[in-house]
């Protein structure tokens, strides 16, 4: 792991925490290589159920380091590599059967927006703003936003937040469904950490609902009626899904 980004695991829930807070969590090659680290880490551990991401300082992530950007040497080159070690964390994260909560508090912008969308459940703070603004650095939308965004909020509100250089507040990031809460701005972590662990009590469950929603687009409707069926059978067979069956059952 590196300083710029921090895992820890503990009680079933892996900890990602995004650590330049004096870049406002903004990606460079060093945050890049830990990210996917921490991600891929998180996500093969057997000690883990549930995955939070958070951030240090006052913001949760601002995309890219557009200032390491103004001095590098070979621009594109640079930074696709740096997009491409970095989608390698976020494939990680939404393809695997671990739910994903992010504690967005401050600002999210860029391709911060793209980490926020590879989250399953996003809890921001009273004076929390998310956004692009990808088109005010002249670039465009990378670490999954054009492939995320439509899906979440629709086609229309997706070219509206790409077209404009705004800011939604915490209120229209939820009523749009970019986050699933709006809390205190010093509660957002607590909250974050508590969903986590609500998940960690029926993982198995959590996370199989999860990788059904986030897998469908691979399958046909045929195909994806026959994977829930298959699912459903190996979840009433696991010990949590058996203990809970009979608890219900006896009720």
């Amino acid at each position: 792991m590196t300083e710029a980004v921090l895992l820890t695991i503990d009680s079933g829930i892996a900890r990602i925490t995004l650590n330049r807070p004096e870049r406002l969590n903004a990606f460079n090659d060093e945050m890049a290589e830990g990210w996917t680290v921490a991600a891929e880490a998180a996500v093969q551990s057997d000690d883990v159920q549930a995955i939070l991401i958070d951030a240090s300082g006052r913001a949760f992530c601002a995309g890219g380091d557009v200032q390491a950007m103004a001095t590098m040497d070979d621009r594109g080159g640079m930074i696709q590599q740096l997009a491409h070690r970095i989608n390698v964390g976020i494939l990680a994260l939404t393809e695997s059967a671990k739910p994903v909560v992010a504690a967005a508090h401050g600002t999210t912008a860029g391709g911060g927006l793209g980490i926020l969308l590879c989250s399953d459940y996003a809890v921001v703070g009273e004076s929390s703003r998310v956004g692009s603004v990808y088109g005010g650095v002249g670039l465009t939308p990378d670490l999954s936003v054009s492939a995320q965004l439509a899906a979440a909020v629709g086609q229309s509100r997706a070219l509206q937040l790409l077209l404009q250089e705004r800011l939604l507040s915490a209120d229209e990031a939820v009523a749009w469904g970019l986050a699933a809460e709006k809390v205190a701005d010093d509660e957002v972590l607590t909250r974050a950490e508590a969903i986590a662990a609500f998940w960690v009590q029926n993982a198995h469950a959590y996370g199989e609902a999860k990788r059904l929603i986030r897998s469908r687009p691979e399958r046909s409707f045929a195909e994806q009626l026959a994977e829930e069926a298959r699912t459903i059978g190996v979840a009433s067979q696991s010990p949590e899904g058996d203990k809970r069956i009979r608890a219900f059952a006896a009720r």
